[in-house]
């Protein structure tokens, strides 16, 4: 327990990694979120505060999706009643495709936990954050949530929350280009098909595996001929403006792979060097400036620690 209060910090995520959609994710370094967790003065968990999202989110505990995920952590622990105080900071964009509201979740449970000295380990605070991150979009996945709380990339079995933490290889960079513009998830989920062809869903499903046993050996070779998305980014390219074009420049720099992450718009590269990441993302900045789209750009490694006190 601490006296004075804690603060933790969550990071963003790329989800889908073009290869798997709903079921796989990394973190990155930033952007992410702060929670502060301190003693109530009255029973309860309440937030006290919120900065950085121009009063948008809610500020009752059950709407709110880092207080859900705290609430439902505290039931558990039979903890519900002990006086809390929630102070949230975001740092993040809303609806920017980077796992807002589950950085959120993520580290008001895990706030929460560390505070009461860590009832439960990190890896089993998992179902309360996805629990979190549904109150925001409705969906029961973990894809971004896993790798904001544990780091590195994550598989992820969303009926059972099983999941298999993917090695990195040395040398391995992210380019996540956020281009300042709207897509609501409801559009983006609208424009996908039901139905996939079995002879796409099988050669999707080949470049899934060999993507995997690429970041397992550290061949880039193979994690740059398998890190395409058949399905999912033909169906939301359309609603990202000058997206091929952002892609084509990413891979005539050396990427090894571009896509969108998550629901979008922002896109990402995985690249085997920081200079080709540098390169391709100031390209993509320079696309996107002419067309009078403003945009922020986040270079870095995978983040391999997920949720952190600091």
């Amino acid at each position: 327990m601490y006296d004075s209060g804690l603060k933790v910090y969550a990071p963003a995520s790329v989800a889908n990694v073009a290869v798997g959609f709903d079921i796989l994710g990394f973190a990155i370094e930033k952007p992410g979120d702060e929670i502060i967790i301190k003693h109530g003065k009255k029973p309860g968990l309440h937030i006290t505060k919120i900065s950085g999202d121009n009063k948008k989110l809610p500020r009752e505990v059950e709407k709110n999706t880092a207080s859900f995920a705290a609430l439902r952590f505290l039931e558990h622990i039979g903890e519900s009643d002990r006086p809390l105080e929630m102070e949230i900071y975001k740092k993040m964009p809303f609806g920017s495709g980077l796992g807002s509201s589950a950085a959120s979740a993520v580290a008001g449970v895990y706030g929460v936990n560390e505070f009461l000295g860590a009832p439960l380990e990190k890896k089993d605070l998992l179902p309360f954050a996805v629990l979190g991150e549904q109150v925001a979009d409705g969906a029961y996945h973990a894809d971004n949530v896993a790798p904001s709380l544990l780091g590195g990339m994550v598989l992820v079995r969303n009926a059972t929350l099983d999941y298999v933490k993917i090695p990195i290889p040395y040398g391995l960079y992210v380019s996540a280009i956020y281009p300042h513009i709207s897509i609501l998830t409801k559009d983006s989920r609208s424009v996908l098909s039901e139905d996939v062809k079995l002879k796409t869903h099988i050669e999707q499903s080949s470049h899934l595996g060999f993507f995997l046993s690429g970041m397992y050996t550290s061949n880039f070779k193979m994690i740059g001929d398998s890190l395409k998305d058949l399905i999912i980014e033909p169906q939301r390219a359309q609603l990202i403006p000058h997206f091929y074009e952002m892609k084509d420049l990413a891979m005539n720099n050396g990427a090894l792979g571009f896509s969108i992450s998550g629901a979008g718009p922002t896109v990402f590269g995985l690249f085997d060097n920081s200079l080709n990441c540098e390169n391709a993302s100031e390209q993509i900045t320079k696309l996107l400036t002419k067309n009078n789209i403003e945009n922020t750009v986040y270079n870095s490694k995978i983040n391999l620690e997920g949720a952190v006190k600091f």
